[in-house]
């Protein structure tokens, strides 16, 4: 994911099925290349490379 992308994400009100690590994250916020993730299935966060997030359908556009 590009930084373009995520502060989209993050302006939006829709729900964007976001991933990392193939866990499902909510983003926090942004700094530079970084962001700051919640996971879904647990309360745990992190800060991550947002090279390193993807959508749910990004497979799906590789095709």
């Amino acid at each position: 994911m590009d930084i373009s992308r995520v502060s989209e994400i993050l302006k939006s009100e829709e729900k964007t099925e976001v991933f990392y690590n193939d866990r499902p994250v909510w983003i926090q916020e942004l700094n530079d290349n970084v962001a700051k993730v919640g996971f879904v299935d647990n309360f745990e966060e992190s800060n991550v490379y947002i090279k390193d997030l993807y959508e749910s359908n990004w497979f799906d556009d590789r095709k």
